[in-house]
């Protein structure tokens, strides 16, 4: 009877360590865990064709609505016309807006092409002065 009583004060013993070694290390634990997810997440968003699409899709997008505002800012800027002149400024203001918006979204979604970006994604806008 002593040594299963001996058994069990160990067994117990053993868990109340492993019980405070774990509410001791979790912070630890919970970091190497985070970064492990972290590293994975990278990894996937690296090599997902699904996220590669959506940010080259994006960047098209934002392309085609820069290249149009700025045609109309070009088209209206040295117009005689006064509400036309009022017109090219606020083409001109969409169009610095979304350069600014772009350049920001493709130095933040770099990672994606790994230095190859696609020849019909340009790599930054310029802003109208």
């Amino acid at each position: 009877m002593r040594d299963r009583d001996n058994d069990i004060l160990l067994y117990l013993l053993i868990g109340a360590l492993a019980i405070f070694g774990l509410w001791k290390y979790s912070p630890q634990i919970t970091g190497t865990l985070n970064q492990k997810e972290y590293e994975v997440k990278k990894v996937d968003e690296k090599t997902s064709y699904k996220i590669r699409k959506e940010v080259e899709d994006t960047a098209r997008s934002m392309v085609s609505s820069y290249k149009a505002d700025k045609l109309s800012y070009e088209q209206y800027k040295d117009s005689k016309d006064d509400e036309q002149k009022s017109w090219a400024q606020s083409y001109k203001q969409r169009a610095n807006n979304t350069a600014t918006k772009y350049n920001e979204y493709i130095l933040k979604n770099s990672y994606v092409w790994d230095g190859n970006v696609p020849e019909d994604i340009e790599y930054e806008l310029e802003v109208l002065k």
